[in-house]
């Protein structure tokens, strides 16, 4: 992130909790995401109780949440980052999980997760997701992002055509491109706009879809049947 001070641009960290109930993940995470100029490690938990202490004590912009926090539940995260996001809104949750699976997806959007991201990441694509949802934008990698364009293309829940709000061809076309995992300034490229015409055109979505995070687009489209024929 870049900001103007007096005519010079000055470099600002992104802060970033990790949690992870494992001391060595969370060690190598870090040891890892201090190397990035960029990127500031402001603290980690161990556990759900501990990650929303610490989330109200450090007030990070990004949170990388395992959604396993402990050896009896396999989706602990998916509370957590409820939680997190009912104090503090704005934050943004890439939830990290060894499990590839469309109904962990597809839940970890509905509660507001930004990003869903499978523990053998590259790491230079973990970087680069982290910066994107620092830009309050959605992160996946290559085996998530397939994930959430296999629920984008399926059918949607019974009832749920009872009140389909209308979106525009370029709406559609946003909503497809925003669901291939593109971030807005490629999206921006693809269809020959800029970036900021392409934000006027998401938060113009996510309102009429009755969404707040942008990585919840592709979801509810889905499930409305909106991309049937995008």
């Amino acid at each position: 992130m870049v900001r103007r001070a007096g005519g010079l641009s000055v470099a600002v960290s992104t802060s970033v909790l990790i949690v992870d109930d494992h001391a060595i993940v969370r060690r190598g995470l870090r040891s890892i995401l201090e190397l990035e100029q960029d990127i500031a490690v402001v603290g980690e938990a161990g556990g759900p109780a501990e990650a929303l202490r610490t989330v109200e004590r450090t007030r990070p912009e990004v949170v990388l949440l395992d959604l396993k926090l402990s050896p009896g539940g396999d989706a602990e995260g998916l509370a957590v980052c409820s939680r997190i996001l009912e104090r503090r809104p704005g934050t943004g949750v890439v939830v990290l999980s060894t499990f590839l699976d469309e109904q962990l997806v597809g839940e970890a959007l509905r509660r507001g997760a930004q990003a869903y991201v499978l523990k053998d990441v590259d790491l230079s694509e973990l970087v680069s997701i982290i910066r994107a949802v620092a830009r309050g934008e959605s992160g996946f990698d290559g085996r998530s992002a397939a994930v959430v364009r296999a629920l984008a293309a399926g059918r949607p829940a019974a009832g749920a055509r009872d009140a389909i709000p209308a979106l525009t061809e370029r709406e559609r076309e946003v909503v497809r491109l925003i669901a291939e995992g593109l971030t807005n300034r490629e999206i921006g490229q693809a269809i020959f706009v800029s970036e900021s015409t392409v934000k006027f055109h998401v938060r113009n979505v996510m309102g009429k879809l009755d969404v707040h995070h942008r990585a919840e687009v592709a979801y509810a489209a889905s499930r409305l049947g909106l991309l049937e024929h995008a």
